[in-house]
């Protein structure tokens, strides 16, 4: 039997953790919005909105895994159709599809209420610290922004084209690593590991945004950048702080959301995650070593461009252990890993033997055949 179809009856209560963390971060998504008069709104990005990314990409990797079988199966084109019915059935009963669909909409609520809460932070926790946590890098690095120092050893041209493209390609790699978790991944359990730390991960960079509400050096210091390339960063950079004046000079009357806080990196923290997890359920070491080299080059990326201090890379490493840890204990992986592995067949004898021997009992004769 298919591994995760097996594994299904169990997964409603695995998502029970990421469940709760989006009802509470929608609670109180609401709550803001009641106080301060404001609608929620769901975030926009370059991919579409997030109701329709996130369902667009499930579909798109189910697709994957049911075309390619239907298509073998039938003996010509017209059996296709009648064989991706059959397919879909086979390969996604209701037991196995309904995890897919809690985790994508835990992930949703608590992504939904994420941004929302991020845009209303000027307005809740209008007071800055950037110039303490400013002061903090300049006291670790001797003096010199963090930044400085990546551009003098890394240079400013060739590598800010590169760091822009890993930084960047963050954003797909969010949903396209939740969607491929959910329909790809050989055991559901670890899907709903990973789905509960992404939640987790927003929940807790949200209330860290609160704790220490900081816009990141490229705003409080950018005569830091200014030798810096036009890059995709740049002009995503420049648009984030078009949307935080026109929302600080008219939350009312636009749709636009305010996207900018420093403190945690959840660019650090979420790919963290991955590759913790990763490093616990995925066999390649080809796709680990990516995943590592990944979370490398991107926390390097947040100071080579000014996105966050030294702190808020620290905070977002600890964001993720935290999340991948409880996620582990909500979802019942340390219950999973101590659970003894059963005996194959073909080693049951030697078992016995060795039962036999440190018990110092003597095997009984066969029973006659006559």
């Amino acid at each position: 039997m298919d591994e995760v179809a097996a594994g299904g009856p169990r997964e409603r209560p695995a998502y029970g953790m990421a469940v709760a963390v989006a009802v509470v971060s929608g609670v109180v998504a609401v709550v803001c919005a009641l106080v301060l008069g404001q609608p929620l709104r769901d975030p926009d990005g370059f991919l579409g909105p997030t109701y329709v990314r996130l369902p667009l990409i499930a579909a798109m990797l189910l697709a994957a895994d049911i075309l390619p079988r239907a298509v073998r199966r039938a003996g010509s084109p017209r059996g296709i159709p009648a064989q991706i019915r059959d397919v879909a059935r086979e390969r996604w009963p209701w037991r196995r599809l309904r995890p897919v669909l809690i985790g994508l909409a835990a992930f949703y609520v608590t992504y939904v209420a994420y941004r929302n809460l991020k845009n209303y932070l000027p307005q809740l926790r209008p007071d800055l610290v950037d110039a303490e946590l400013a002061g903090t890098d300049r006291w670790i690095t001797g003096g010199v922004a963090p930044a400085e120092v990546l551009h003098a050893l890394l240079g400013t041209g060739a590598a800010a084209h590169v760091l822009s493209w890993v930084y960047l390609a963050f954003l797909v790699f969010v949903p396209a690593s939740l969607g491929l978790a959910l329909v790809l991944q050989g055991r559901a359990g670890h899907a709903s590991w990973y789905v509960t730390a992404l939640c987790l991960n927003w929940a807790l960079g949200t209330a860290s945004y609160y704790v220490l509400p900081s816009m990141g050096p490229i705003y409080a210091q950018p005569a830091l950048f200014w030798d810096l390339p036009e890059t995709g960063v740049s002009r995503l950079q420049d648009s984030l702080l078009t949307s935080r004046w026109i929302v600080l000079g008219d939350p009312d009357g636009t749709d636009r959301l305010n996207s900018i806080a420093a403190f945690a990196s959840l660019h650090t923290s979420i790919i963290l995650t991955a590759a913790l997890i990763a490093q616990f359920v995925v066999a390649s070491v080809a796709i680990r070593a990516a995943l590592w080299a990944f979370f490398a080059l991107t926390a390097l990326a947040t100071i080579y461009f000014g996105w966050h201090y030294l702190l808020d890379d620290v905070a977002g490493l600890a964001i993720a252990v935290v999340a991948v840890l409880l996620a582990a204990w909500g979802t019942g992986q340390f219950r999973r890993r101590r659970t003894p592995v059963p005996v194959p067949d073909g080693s049951a004898v030697p078992v016995a033997r060795e039962r036999r021997r440190r018990s110092g009992r003597r095997p009984e004769a066969a029973p006659s055949p006559s």
